[in-house]
């Protein structure tokens, strides 16, 4: 049997390995293979167990048998992926079939890689040691990415007016992409930037960000200097690298009067173009400290008097009111959207007391 310390060391060990085999001299014979400190094995005789163990516990990859009586192997891959929601999961499908077909028909269920019977116990190590090394690092990956994105609910919750003004602009800017025929990396950075694109708010002083009346020119050069700050608090990661232009960006003007850099027309990154006219709709249609809500008609009014003016984008500009006046219903955020972006990382710091919150006062430590 392998050992069951669950201590950490520098490896990350121990992996936890969920062996699924309805043959229980396979599953011996596998768990004989990883009889060592470096693993922790668990096992499932069926499809269904299987589906209820990873329900409950968590574990750093799936060694699955492709042939099993009820629930065959790519059911349960499909039910992982699906029903469970386990995307990331390593799933290592075990088989003596050699059939191209079959092993395609596998990966589309979801399996991440296989290993052919008969295999050297060598072979298994090494697969199962590479899947949870790529596994360790992802989950590194969302960590850092989960707390960007609660420190950028940060921001938002320091003004008690926007209420889910960052979740509103994640939908509205793959609505408005998704009309312009964007693809998936490009609606996910949009998804991104509706949540990150005030970040670098978190180096601007209180006594500017929650001023009451009217910025000073000197307070002024301080906030613009927000979009530097977040460009720069996100761009280490790669995965954002299509993001960091709507955080860097959305603040120009199509007509170059804009800031950072004044950038003009297609200068200004496309992303950051679309970004930008879905802010401008959120806020016109939302209450802030300096104004009352519009109305659709005043918003329409305003956007194309901006249109007209050189700020906007005209294309674009006519695209997303294609979608205000004509299909309104596309901008309504769903009731049962469970893509938060970072807010239940938020809820779950508030619940450990760490913060006060006080929407009025702002967010305090």
């Amino acid at each position: 049997m392998p050992a069951q310390s669950t201590q950490p060391n520098p490896n990350g060990y121990p992996y936890h390995v969920l062996i699924v085999d309805d043959d229980p001299m396979h599953s011996a014979l596998e768990r004989e293979i990883l009889d060592s400190s470096k693993y922790i094995v668990s096992q499932a005789s069926s499809g269904q167990q299987a589906l209820q163990t990873l329900s409950e516990r968590s574990f750093d990859v799936v060694l699955l048998d492709k042939r099993m009586p009820g629930m065959d192997g790519d059911e349960v891959c499909r039910r992982i992926r699906g029903e469970l929601g386990l995307d990331m999961l390593p799933i290592l499908m075990v088989s003596g079939d050699s059939d191209l077909d079959n092993l395609t028909l596998s990966l589309t269920a979801g399996a991440t890689d296989f290993v052919r019977k008969p295999y050297e116990p060598v072979e298994l190590v090494a697969r199962i040691d590479a899947a949870v090394s790529h596994k360790r690092l992802t989950d590194q990956l969302e960590s850092a990415e989960s707390m960007l994105f609660a420190l950028a609910r940060m921001v938002e919750a320091k003004d008690g007016t926007t209420g889910d003004h960052c979740t509103r602009l994640s939908h509205n800017g793959v609505v408005l992409g998704k009309a312009l025929g964007l693809g998936p990396e490009e609606l996910m950075a949009l998804r991104r930037g509706g949540v990150l694109h005030d970040i670098g708010k978190l180096g601007i002083p209180d006594r500017i960000l929650l001023k009451p009346g009217p910025l000073t020119e000197a307070e002024w050069a301080i906030m613009r200097g927000h979009v530097d700050i977040g460009a720069g608090l996100v761009g280490g990661l790669k995965t954002m690298r299509m993001t960091v232009p709507i955080i860097a960006c959305h603040h120009e003007r199509w007509d170059g009067t804009g800031y950072p850099k004044g950038l003009r027309g297609h200068e200004i990154p496309l992303l950051a173009r679309v970004f930008q006219m879905v802010d401008i709709f959120d806020a016109l249609s939302h209450t802030r400290p300096y104004k009352p809500a519009m109305n659709r008609q005043e918003v329409v009014a305003v956007l194309q008097l901006e249109a007209e003016r050189g700020w906007r984008d005209p294309h674009l500009t006519a695209v997303f009111l294609d979608i205000v006046q004509n299909r309104p219903h596309e901008l309504d955020v769903p009731a049962t959207t469970h893509d938060d972006l970072g807010l239940s990382l938020l809820n779950d710091i508030r619940r450990t007391g760490a913060l006060d919150w006080d929407c009025s006062h702002g967010l305090q430590a």
